[in-house]
């Protein structure tokens, strides 16, 4: 059974748009930056799990086709400065906001340690689940095309972080949670994620949970 709403207003709708767009430009510029004075967003004493594998070789065949479009496209619109300058500063803010984008999934990557999980994407998403939330990690995993982010499954609404449809961990909790989707808070009671090395994710969490 899918999760239906009603559909906010317009003006509701484009507030937040708006507001998604300046929170993705900002964690682009933001990745940047940790990635060049090397500043991953790892809690202390967390141990960092990345999840970007399945979309790593797809991010970077648009940042190289993105880069190479730039001096075509300058090289055809020369004779016009009046078109060629905003062609230009276009092309060069698209790659680097491509290449932020694969910087975000690499310094910020999913979390286990003292405090508990920490369940990422990118800079769009962080949702802390501490250890006294959690009842059990086990592996899972699921595959699922154009499927709605939060849906309900036998053990309730589950919330899933996919890399290319997949999932590969579950994360059961003790009771509901309130997260914040699309600046609205919802409730959800699992959520389900990719992580690259699932075996040691698993350890990690054993070292926490019996």
């Amino acid at each position: 059974m899918t999760v239906t709403a009603d559909k906010p207003p317009v003006r509701t709708r484009i507030v937040r748009f708006a507001r998604f767009i300046w929170h993705a430009e900002v964690g682009v510029w933001q990745s940047l930056y940790r990635w060049i004075f090397r500043r991953p967003r790892v809690p202390a004493g967390a141990q960092a799990f990345p999840y970007h594998s399945p979309i790593l070789t797809i991010l970077v065949v648009f940042i190289v086709l993105s880069a190479v479009e730039i001096p075509i496209v300058d090289l055809i619109v020369h004779p016009w400065p009046w078109i060629r300058i905003p062609l230009l500063a276009l092309g060069i803010w698209g790659v680097t906001w491509m290449i932020g984008l694969l910087l975000s999934y690499l310094t910020r990557p999913h979390a286990v340690g003292p405090a508990g999980i920490r369940a990422r994407l990118g800079a769009d998403l962080d949702i802390d689940l501490p250890w006294d939330v959690i009842a059990s990690v086990e592996r899972a995993r699921d595959v699922a095309e154009k499927a709605p982010k939060v849906r309900d499954e036998a053990h309730g609404r589950t919330f899933a972080i996919r890399i290319a449809n997949e999932t590969n961990l579950l994360v059961l909790l003790e009771r509901p949670v309130t997260v914040r989707l699309s600046d609205r808070p919802t409730e959800i009671d699992a959520v389900r994620l990719w992580v690259d090395d699932p075996d040691g994710f698993m350890a990690a969490v054993r070292t926490h949970i019996p």
